[in-house]
Formats: C-alpha cells, structure tokens, sequence
C-alpha cells in the first residue's frame, strides 16, 4: 500500500473513531495535506538530506563521473526555482544540490546593508537563510503536488480510469525539491564554542553539510582577497570536532563536514602554534614560518624566540603583529591543511585557489591522497575566476610548449572580443565546458559549486529590463524580455499568483468551508490568460 492510500485510511479511522462530530473532515483531504508536508522540522530535512550526500559521495568512490553541483543562493524563492527548472529540464533532482554563500549572506542579508565577505553579519542570517531556502522547497512540492490532486480529481470526474491511474502513480513516485544544502560557516564566528552554537542552529534549519574555513575569525577575508590570515591545525582541528558534536547532539550521525583550506593564498599567521616536540603538528605549522637566526646579542625587545633545530630563530613579524610565512610554501600548506583535517574528522576538503587550473588542483590531491586515498574536493567555480580569460591564457601557454604558433594572439589581450571567433577561443571554451567533469576525474572534486550565480544573474537581468524599460522600448521591453519569454519557455512563475500559494489556499477554503468557500481562482483571475 502506496503511503498516500495508508494515510487516507488512517486519517479513516480517526474519523470513524471521533464520531458524527468529524464527519466533515475528508479523509483524502487529510492524506493530501500530510502528503505536501513531508518534512515537520529540519532536523527531519539535515537527516534525509545526509542520507542523500552520503549515497552520492559512495557512488563518486566507484564512478568519478558521478560528481554533483550546486548554485549559490541568496533567497528563498532563488533556491526553489533552481529546483523548479532542475526538475522541468532533468526529470530529477539527483546530484543536484544547493550552496548557501557567506559572501552573499553578507553582502545581500545583513540588517547593516551591503557589507564585505568578512563575518561581519549577523551570526542567526545564516540559519536564518537555511530555513528560508527550505521553506520555499517545501513549498514547491505542496505547490506541484496540489496540481496533481486536482488532476486527480478531474480525471475521476470524467471516468478516465487510465489517466487517474496515471496521476496516482506520478503522486505515489513523487521526487522532492527538498535536496542537500553545503553551508558555509564561515571561520566558525568565534571561538570553537560559538562555532557549536552556530553549528547547532544551522543543523535545526535543516543544513546536513557544513564548510567550515582555516582563518582567523576575527580577520576573516574572502578567499579570493588578499590579506587572510590561518589558525594553526589544533585550533581549526577544535571547530570541526565542535561541528561534529553538533551533529551528533541533534541526532544527524552522518552529517558532512567541509574542511576549507586557504592557505594557498594566505601568507599570514596571527599564532605560533604549540609544539612539544619535534616534528609535532604545531612543530610542522612552525616550519613554514620566516625566520632569522638571531643571538642573544641580536635580540630585540618583544621578540618571539623559537627553536628550530637547536637554532634560535625570530619569525618575521609585521607591524600588524602578525607573522609571515616563507614565500612559496603555499601548497605544501594547503596539502598538510588536507591531510590533517580529513584525519581529524572532516568528511572532505576544499582548497581555494587563485585559478581554475586542473593541473595544479589535481598535484595536490595526488599529494593528499598518498596520505587519504579516499579523499574528496567540494570546489568553487568562482565567478572571482576570469574563466574566459584563465582557460585562453592556459590553451596559449599549451600552444607555445608544444611549438604552435601563437604570433596572431596577444596573451595579455585574450580576453578581447577580437578573439572570440578564433581557434584559440573555440579551444578554451570547450575546456571550460569540461571543466566540472575532467577536474572530478583527475583532481578528485566531487562537488562542484559556483557561489554567487545569481548575485550575477540578478544584476545582469535587472541591467537589460532597466535598459529597455527605461528606454525607448518601454513596456516593450519587459514583455519580450521577460514574459514572452517566461510563456515560450514554461516559466512557472508567468503564473505569479499561484507560484506564491494561491492555489493552495483555494483547496484548503474548500476543505474548510466546503461550497461556501470564496476560492481567488474563479473566472476572473487574470492568470487564466495564462492557461
């Protein structure tokens, strides 16, 4: 028995239990509300959402083609009609996913306005967000199974057995929206503490994976900004154990932890990390550090003295009072950050990088998985990225090693429109579009991200209605750019009213009030033009 037909009967029995006084109440009707509320509260969403993320990374360990993505969302209407077009378009949602960004929390969510990618924004905006995106999913499968219902009900009006058996097995077999959320944290907030408290709130929201970063968190910057300073391995190592807690307190055993390093473009430390003794963790973290020997007659007041191999050595220390690290180490940084976290707790690694280059992300996975042969990459595919002119610049470095002539391309111009019909250009663009599936194969990523899609997509759209709008194409503008294109391409949201709940608000006046109910969706709604 279908759990559809098992609620109608249980909802029955209720009914034939409660006497004459419940006998208004539906039976169907109860089955199709609990139908479109699947999920009661987050927790039940982070503990079907980490069964989902847990299956896929298994299937990734067999198949490296089988790699999944996500788009960065800012609101909850964003991340429901991600969903929407993902199931118009594919059929499903699997291996498809959403990323909440920090960046656009910040920049699009905060009480203080537009701020910095810095952790300068409300703590609870996090949470808060999560909670919003799965409100919208949730409401995206009331909305599409309500469309069934009636349908149903329509079919059984006419006596078509054939097309209610049909719409039975579609609301019998029905696919979510609700799918996995890789949430970033930022670098905890605070201490190890308040990035459990974080942890748990977001955790409640219904987030199943959680990316947590190796900087300092009161210096916290972009990863693709200068200035970042790291936290030496035991404090980070502290947070993620902190998250994992979360996890495991509220109930979601097999809860995802990211493991973000940025250590390839942080060249600062605001720590000496403890050591106590040689070749120790805190000893490894030291090493990278740029020192000068010194002497007892060389010291200065306020130095910071360490010992490096039964040598006195003085850190190089800025006026900010932080320390430098030795030009160059970068990625031997990045690769023990890997090592050390997914050997401490973390369920996959995330290196942020200054390019999307496959060959250098796929040197230092090798490198980590001579250490974690299982080990996993989310990426972002960031929009700071020029993909344009990165992928040009690499397929004109590839010519010139092999010989090629490459006399009618200035590198340094690539990105110039001039070069958009050329070889070169063809080239570069076709290895951007197989960018997500020859990195999941040679450099272990298995999520792919873009963080601030529809930040861009928001700004670019805008930019084109205010054109035409505001110009000579007047009311011109806004049909062809928009709702001709909505109707030509099956845009639910042509039909506004009922995308908001409209509909669903008629089905449930009629459960409520039955004949008498005054229901929006009569025949003068102007969205049956529409139809």
């Amino acid at each position: 028995m279908t759990q559809y037909k098992q609620d109608i009967q249980t909802a029955a029995s209720l009914c034939a239990q409660n006497g004459d006084s419940w006998n208004a109440i539906n039976p169907e009707s109860v089955a199709r509300m609990r139908a479109q509320n699947r999920f009661k509260t987050g927790l039940d969403i982070a503990k079907y959402t980490a069964g989902i993320m847990r299956a896929d990374m298994a299937a990734y360990d067999a198949d490296s083609s089988q790699y999944t993505q996500s788009l960065g969302c800012w609101h909850g209407f964003i991340g429901q009609q991600k969903m929407i077009s993902i199931k118009k378009h594919f059929g499903t949602t699997k291996k498809s996913y959403l990323y909440l960004s920090g960046w656009m929390v910040a920049a699009l969510r905060s009480e203080f306005g537009p701020l910095p990618d810095q952790s300068m924004h409300e703590k609870t905006s996090v949470a808060a967000l999560i909670e919003e995106l799965y409100t919208f999913l949730r409401q995206a499968d009331a909305r599409v199974l309500g469309g069934l219902f009636r349908e149903l009900d329509s079919a059984r009006a006419a006596g078509d057995n054939v097309k209610e058996k049909d719409i039975q097995n579609q609301i019998d077999n029905f696919e979510t929206h609700v799918v996995p959320i890789v949430a970033d944290i930022d670098a905890g907030f605070g201490n190890a503490e308040a990035t459990y408290l974080m942890a748990k709130q977001m955790i409640e929201a219904g987030a199943c994976c959680i990316q947590i970063e190796n900087q300092v968190s009161d210096e916290k910057q972009c990863g693709h900004q200068d200035g970042k300073v790291t936290v030496p391995h035991e404090d980070f190592l502290a947070k993620v154990r902190a998250i994992r807690y979360a996890f495991l307190e509220l109930g979601v055993d097999d809860g995802v932890i990211v493991a973000r390093t940025d250590s390839l473009g942080a060249g600062l430390t605001k720590q000496i990390a403890v050591s106590n003794e040689p070749g120790d963790l805190g000893d490894q973290y030291n090493s990278f550090l740029d020192v000068e020997e010194v002497t007892p007659e060389t010291m200065m007041n306020g130095d910071v003295i360490i010992n490096r191999n039964g040598k006195l050595v003085r850190p190089k220390r800025l006026p900010s009072n932080l320390f430098q690290f030795r030009s160059g180490t970068g990625e031997d940084r990045c690769v023990l950050d890997c090592i050390t976290s997914l050997q401490n707790g973390a369920d996959m690694i995330w290196i942020e990088t200054e390019k999307p280059h496959i060959g250098q992300i796929g040197g230092m996975v090798n490198r980590v998985r001579e250490a974690v042969p299982n080990a996993k990459l989310v990426y972002n595919n960031s929009p700071s990225f020029n993909w344009t002119l990165n992928f040009r610049q690499q397929v004109f470095d590839a010519w010139s090693e092999e010989g090629k002539d490459v006399s009618a391309y200035d590198r340094a111009k690539l990105m110039s429109v001039d070069y958009d019909a050329t070889e070169l250009a063809v080239v570069a663009d076709e290895k951007i579009r197989t960018f997500q599936a020859d990195s999941s194969r040679d450099a272990g990523i298995f999520h792919h991200l873009i963080t601030l899609p529809t930040y861009h997509t928001a700004a670019l759209s805008t930019d084109n209605l205010a054109k035409e709008y505001f110009g000579e194409q007047g009311m011109l503008g806004y049909v062809l750019g928009v709702q001709r294109k909505e109707i030509r391409e099956g845009i639910a949201c042509v039909k506004h009213q009922n995308m908001s709940g409209s509909d669903m608000g008629d089905d449930h006046k009629e459960y409520f009030a039955g004949e008498a109910a005054l229901k929006a969706g009569g025949a003068d709604n102007t969205m049956n033009q529409f139809s």
